[in-house]
């Protein structure tokens, strides 16, 4: 369920709870209420409209984040590999695709008529199977820590969650920006959404959960959230 206050949309989850529980999540300050199953809308609006300022202040704070430029996909540009930076070089060819790296330069050779998004689709599927390699290590490994194992996983490309679980089908999705981030980063994503097939919110229970398996979680949480994110277009919600 969505609300708007004050021209800003709040998304309404109704759980077994007693009190409401406000967020400002990142990485584009997408606003979140945790309330009671039997709390009316109004109710909640109010409580929305008591913490404007703090919402305002929280989502001031992730626009100003470092965010990379807009993708051209050109020499010059940063790449951005499991946390390193890497300068992009550009050469044509029109026997192929190929990414690779040297030093710290990122060599990609493509057609030299390809379009930015041809380009951009290419690097995409190489950061895919960066990021299917390591989850085929890390996955079964904080599967087998945590004893929580889901059905599969899947990435996709997210502007507003580095992962999601589906707590009926057991199924994971990881971001394809995680393999631009540091490793720790990724590890943590898939320890937070093992333990959503434990506990399906944020609290006590699921702190819980990663604090044992992993007590340095909210440093890597930290880490990811403050990393510089995508270029997003500013018609974004």
């Amino acid at each position: 369920m969505q609300i708007v206050v004050s021209n800003i949309s709040v998304e309404v989850i109704r759980k077994d709870i007693k009190n409401m529980h406000l967020s400002v999540l990142p990485p584009d300050g997408r606003v979140r209420v945790s309330a009671p199953v039997r709390l009316t809308d109004e109710a909640i609006t109010m409580f929305v409209r008591t913490k404007l300022g703090w919402i305002k202040k929280q989502r001031e704070k992730f626009q100003q984040q470092p965010r990379q430029s807009a993708r051209q996909f050109v020499s010059g540009e940063s790449l951005y590999v499991w946390g390193r930076q890497y300068f992009l070089q550009v050469e044509y060819s029109y026997k192929g695709n190929s990414l690779v790296f040297s030093g710290d330069k990122a060599i990609l050779t493509v057609r030299k008529e390809s379009t930015a998004k041809q380009r951009e689709a290419f690097v995409n599927e190489w950061y895919r199977e960066q990021l299917k390699r390591e989850v085929a290590k890390y996955l079964p490994k904080w599967e087998k820590i945590t004893g929580l194992y889901c059905s599969g996983w899947q990435s996709k490309y997210m502007t507003t969650k580095w992962g999601t679980c589906n707590t009926n089908t057991r199924k994971i999705w990881l971001n394809l920006q995680l393999a631009k981030k540091p490793i720790e980063c990724l590890e943590y994503v898939i320890l937070h959404e093992l333990a959503h097939l434990k506990v399906k919110n944020h609290g006590p229970e699921f702190v819980a959960v990663l604090d044992p398996h992993m007590p340095q979680w909210q440093e890597r949480k930290k880490l990811l959230n403050e990393s510089k994110l995508d270029y997003m277009d500013s018609n974004f919600e």
